[in-house]
């Protein structure tokens, strides 16, 4: 390569990244400007290469949350594992160790009767102490109530002021409707947090609804449960999972953004690597874009 075309190319980078960088600077400057036109922006960095996709993902998550709320995440009534505060320290144990969580409801005669909340480290304090409590009333920490409406972004600023990784969620009557964590508000930004309490993530059921209606797909999810859930006929003659079967419509290894509508589906490739499609978001289309697509 000459000097001329070496300057010439350094030169164009410069303009490319500056471009970026005022448009960057436009969108948070005082002049009128949307949310899309922010996240378009962060587009285009990943686009550049100035920012990864991870970075990208979570960049996204963080401005979503101002748009989720409490009910949009919460663990609902019937999932949550809560301890009658009555029962004995063994049984609490019992239940403590099965379910692998750190922090518990407590309640009285009934469910909607919240008492406060365990800390399994409090709770084996209790049972190894010479002279530990009769009873587990004496271990519980004050439970925080919050109602479904509450924004995310100002739950997660309450866990950090407060130091509270747990929440009890009450609806309009003032009964119990879930509960929420502070690890649930943060998987909104970073993605799934797996602990060593997690089972491996079973493929067949790789498919999540989003606030937005969208659906998150896993590319390994198979072509006959894809089918079962959508009530779809794809073939899987050549293919075993969606991602091989979308993969090969496009005509190439898809990246991040890419999009292909396939029956009455549109697929967006939500993640990738150099050498596989990890990801999708598929929205069902209407009636009248399926017959363009």
């Amino acid at each position: 390569m000459s000097e001329d075309d070496s300057t010439s190319s350094a030169q164009e980078h410069s303009e490319k990244k500056r471009s970026w960088l005022e448009r960057l600077g436009a969108a948070f400057s005082g002049e009128p400007h949307t949310r899309d036109q922010l996240v378009a922006v962060l587009h285009t960095a990943h686009e550049d290469g100035l920012i990864a996709a991870d970075t990208l993902r979570m960049m996204e998550g963080a401005i979503s949350v101002a748009d989720l709320t409490v009910g949009d995440v919460m663990i609902s009534r019937s999932q949550m594992v809560s301890l009658p505060v009555e029962a004995p320290f063994l049984e609490l144990m019992q239940q403590v160790v099965e379910s692998g969580h750190s922090r518990f409801p407590v309640h009285g005669d009934n469910k909607d009767d919240i008492l406060g909340v365990l800390l399994a480290k409090d709770l084996l304090r209790g049972v190894v102490a010479d002279h530990g409590p009769g009873n587990i009333r004496e271990l519980l920490r004050p439970a925080v109530l919050i109602p479904e409406a509450k924004r995310l972004n100002v739950l997660l600023k309450e866990f950090r002021l407060s130091r509270n990784h747990m929440a009890i969620v009450v609806d309009e009557y003032g009964g119990v409707a879930g509960l929420v964590t502070i690890e649930d508000v943060l998987e909104q930004i970073v993605g799934e947090i797996d602990d060593e309490h997690d089972e491996a993530e079973d493929p067949a059921a790789g498919i999540a609804i989003q606030a937005d209606g969208q659906y998150v797909v896993d590319a390994l999810t198979a072509i006959g449960d894809f089918n079962e859930r959508f009530g779809a006929s794809f073939p899987d003659d050549d293919y075993d999972t969606i991602g091989g079967l979308v993969t090969e419509a496009i005509g190439h290894l898809p990246e991040i953004g890419d999009e292909l509508a396939l029956d009455r589906f549109m697929f967006r490739v939500a993640r990738a690597d150099a050498r596989r499609v990890q990801a999708f978001h598929v929205t069902v289309l209407p009636a009248d874009e399926q017959e363009n697509a």
